[in-house]
């Protein structure tokens, strides 16, 4: 989004209207602010009240330039107040997003879809709330039966994009003994194939990207090999050429973690290693190129050169993002044979992990750290 969505110059139009605040969730200064708006997901964009600081419009996940000013206006009408009748629902709605209660936005969007007209300005925005609603909140049945009825309507557009990829996501998340689950598949894979492969309908890189990924779930839950494969190619091919397009080192490193998680599906690590050198280099104070050239190496079987990468990644990391790193080197250590090491890594991390201020502590997270501390065994480990 910074690379590419917020440069385009129709945004200055909004400029005037909004005081534009990025958050760093990571910073512990930041914790009041991340647990005030419940960010649980990277990125999410908000539209807050500036008198009751409720937040007004919430967006998850990336949007293309025509999606961004939909929600920017929305949110200014939003904060607007002074609604009745559909407008009123949809602020109730909104506002129940906005508190991460999913299961009572789904609910009241579920409603206002119901009495609006077809051709409604807010139907996109909305159906893409809604699915993510039902989603969040374990109802993938509904989203499979919404994402049917829904797909004729939008076309090959930006929404019945993301509706394909919510309906085959979903009904995935269905049990194999769901009668609506391999119809489903049958349905949505096919067409979301073709729409990944559509230049004409408008996408960010990253969405279509996400495509490939739903994509790749399908066929490794049909347990084809060769077909996951393909898809895997196609994807690296796809990212490689959006890479290449780029004019600025940041929009190419855009695209660095979806192309070393394709690499890394091709089981050929190697082609990320000049991308991830390059990226160090532009970015020597971003704790993510070398942890993520760690990640390459480690699969290389080049232990000593990731944890040197990995060194350097954790000079820079901080926050809860940093217990990736952790993950990371323990995998390394293990891989090189020296559990001594790894099971000091995990003690490690697990001091980090509960020194972390409230708003950025996981129980869970720590709970996983001490089971894994003590699957490794050894002297100190942690019981359950």
């Amino acid at each position: 989004m910074r690379a590419y969505v917020f440069t385009d110059a129709s945004l200055s139009k909004h400029a005037g209207q909004f005081v534009w605040l990025e958050i760093d969730t990571e910073n512990a200064r930041n914790t009041t602010a991340r647990k005030q708006l419940k960010i649980s997901a990277l990125p999410t964009f908000f539209v807050l009240d500036p008198v009751t600081e409720r937040v007004a419009i919430r967006w998850v996940g990336g949007a293309t330039l025509p999606q961004l000013h939909t929600l920017l206006e929305s949110g200014g009408a939003a904060v607007a107040g002074g609604k009745s009748g559909l407008d009123a629902q949809l602020a109730l709605a909104d506002s129940l997003y906005g508190e991460e209660d999913n299961a009572g936005a789904a609910r009241i969007y579920e409603a206002a879809l119901g009495g609006a007209p077809a051709d409604w300005p807010q139907r996109a925005r909305v159906l893409d709330a809604l699915l993510f609603s039902l989603s969040q909140s374990d109802q993938p049945e509904k989203v499979v039966v919404l994402a049917t009825a829904e797909s004729p309507r939008a076309g090959r557009t930006t929404s019945g994009y993301s509706i394909a990829t919510s309906g085959l996501g979903s009904a995935l998340e269905l049990p194999k003994e769901n009668p609506a689950r391999t119809p489903a598949i049958a349905h949505f894979e096919p067409l979301l194939v073709s729409m990944v492969r559509d230049p004409s309908i408008t996408l960010s890189a990253d969405d279509r990207s996400g495509g490939y990924i739903e994509l790749l779930d399908a066929r490794g839950d049909a347990g084809d090999a060769e077909g996951k494969k393909k898809i895997a190619e196609e994807w690296a091919t796809f990212l490689e050429g959006e890479a290449a397009k780029a004019k600025t080192p940041e929009q190419r490193a855009v695209f660095d973690p979806h192309r070393l998680s394709a690499y890394l599906e091709l089981n050929q690590p190697e082609r990320a290693l000049p991308m991830l050198q390059a990226s160090e280099k532009d970015f020597p104070d971003d704790y993510n190129p070398p942890q993520r050239l760690a990640i390459a190496l480690h699969a290389l079987k080049r232990y000593d050169e990731a944890l040197a990468a990995s060194d350097r990644a954790m000079k820079n990391a901080y926050g809860p993002r940093k217990l990736r790193l952790y993950s990371t080197r323990t995998d390394v250590y293990l891989g090189r044979g020296d559990s001594t090491s790894a099971r000091s890594t995990v003690d490690e991390a697990i001091r980090f992990a509960e020194a972390l201020p409230e708003g950025q502590r996981s129980e869970g997270t720590i709970a996983g750290l001490k089971k894994r501390r003590t699957a490794l065994g050894g002297e100190g480990a942690t019981p359950h």
